[in-house]
This record gives structure tokens, C-alpha cells and sequence, in this order.
């Protein structure tokens, strides 16, 4: 997926099972795809309280998401889990 990837492209395509009870399909993409620069304090805390968490970082690290919060964990954090070649 590209950087132009929202809550909206996911529902629109196949939404995994976990996104139908994911906090981020009760909130609007620009919540966990901010501005650069923006905190993503809020995002990552929305994250934290949801049950689809786990999955979502799953997710976001089998298809690699690059950009926004997936699984509560930034571009960054996510790029240091990823194995390197």
C-alpha cells in the first residue's frame, strides 16, 4: 500500500476481521496519518486501548504499511522491526 492509505482504502478494499472492531474505524484517517512533524500521542494512545491492536500491527508489518500509526507503533518503530537484509 502507498502513502495515500487510510481507514477509508481499508474498508473499501477487504477489510481484515479485526478492522470491524478496530477504534480506527471510529476515527477518521487524519487521526493516525498526521501532518509530519504532528505528535502522534493520541494516536498511539487510541492503539494502546484497542482490542485489535496486535492484529493491526500484523497487518500493517505483513503488507508494509509505511506511513501513519498501525498497531500504536510509528513509521519508525515499525522499521526497526523489520528484519534486515
Amino acid at each position: 500500500m502507498s502513502m495515500n492509505t487510510t481507514a477509508a482504502t481499508v474498508t473499501a478494499t477487504r477489510a481484515p476481521a479485526w478492522y470491524e472492531l478496530a477504534l480506527c474505524a471510529q476515527t477518521g484517517p487524519g487521526f493516525f496519518f498526521p501532518e509530519p512533524g504532528s505528535s502522534l500521542r493520541d494516536a498511539k494512545r487510541l492503539c494502546g486501548a484497542c482490542e485489535g491492536r496486535a492484529a493491526c500491527l500484523e497487518y500493517a508489518l505483513a503488507n508494509d504499511e509505511r506511513f501513519g500509526v498501525w498497531g500504536g507503533l510509528s513509521e519508525a518503530e515499525r522499521l526497526a522491526l523489520r528484519p534486515r537484509g
